[in-house]
């Protein structure tokens, strides 16, 4: 399963383009990075993926997951994944209730969901946290969290936001580990945005420096 940009840019409406067209094919479990300055527009190009361009902008070009054209779907039929900068996760919900409104809609049954997300609990080192308020958690666990969340509704591509800048240095390492590995062992594609040159090192995979049109 591969993630195509084909000549895709953004423009502000009526307006010039945020970066030159960007073509680029990810594979299974591939992590490609997207690095440029401030401004140039690389959030908006995830936005745009993803299926939440504002009005104030307009799309050309095309995007294709597994060889389907995605522009033309609506965001939720997309099975594009995000992860912010921010491990975000509902305040009025315990951590396993979190990842459960991340669940795929195929899993059936209270026992069934539970079992799923106790699964992936343990998958990411929160064994036994299911019923724990997620202000209780640290910050990594607070993005391990996060990032299973997005996994467990079974995206068939992921887009990572700067999903390392706001975390402690001395966890930034585990946390980049512990999200590529996923990544790779669930082989779907996904594309990254930073300023960091670690985040690209350690992802591995083609960099891409967007530049302003």
């Amino acid at each position: 399963m591969s993630l195509v940009l084909d000549a895709l840019s953004v423009r502000v409406a009526g307006g010039a383009a945020l970066f030159a067209p960007l073509s680029l094919t990810i594979g299974p479990g591939e992590v490609s990075t997207v690095m440029g300055p401030s401004g140039v527009g690389k959030s908006t190009l995830l936005d745009a993926i993803a299926g939440h361009l504002a009005p104030a902008f307009t799309l050309s070009g095309g995007v294709t997951l597994d060889g389907r054209d995605i522009l033309a779907l609506p965001a939720e039929a997309r099975r594009v994944g995000l992860v912010f900068q921010d491990a975000v996760l509902f305040p009025h919900l315990s951590v396993g209730d979190n990842l459960a409104f991340g669940l795929a809609a195929r899993v059936k049954g209270r026992a069934a969901r539970r079992a799923a997300v106790e699964a992936a609990l343990a998958r990411a080192g929160l064994a036994g946290l299911h019923d724990r308020d997620p202000a209780s958690l640290s910050g990594g666990q607070r993005a391990r969290a996060a990032l299973m969340r997005s996994l467990l509704a079974e995206p068939a591509a992921l887009l990572l936001d700067e999903p390392f800048s706001k975390l402690d240095a001395s966890l930034r390492d585990e946390i980049r580990a512990f999200t590529f590995a996923h990544i790779r062992a669930r082989a779907i594609p996904a594309l990254m945005v930073t300023h960091d040159p670690a985040d690209a090192e350690a992802a591995g995979g083609p960099v891409i420096g967007l530049t302003p049109q």
